[in-house]
């Protein structure tokens, strides 16, 4: 009979067990493979919140220009013919 998927994972996983006992170097790159993914994640995180900030204190600054300007006059243009 065929083994599952259960059995071959549990035999992939006791390889791998075996092979990083047996590479110290490999499992150290394992590891250190794993602490930058979260560091990267940490850092992303981190930036987009900055961003998300920034991009809302934008959007206010912006809403309070258009705000002023709306209530602006603009002056009539003169024809040259009338000055």
């Amino acid at each position: 009979m065929n083994p599952g998927p259960v059995e071959e994972a549990s035999k992939t996983a006791g390889i791998f067990m075996d092979v990083m006992r047996t590479q110290p170097l490999a499992l150290a790159l394992v590891v250190m493979n794993f602490a930058l993914l979260a560091c990267l994640w940490y850092v992303a995180t981190l930036t987009n919140e900055t961003r998300k900030r920034e991009f809302d204190a934008i959007h206010v600054e912006q809403k309070e220009v258009r705000e002023l300007l709306s209530k602006c006059i603009a002056p009539t243009q003169r024809s040259e013919a009338n000055p």
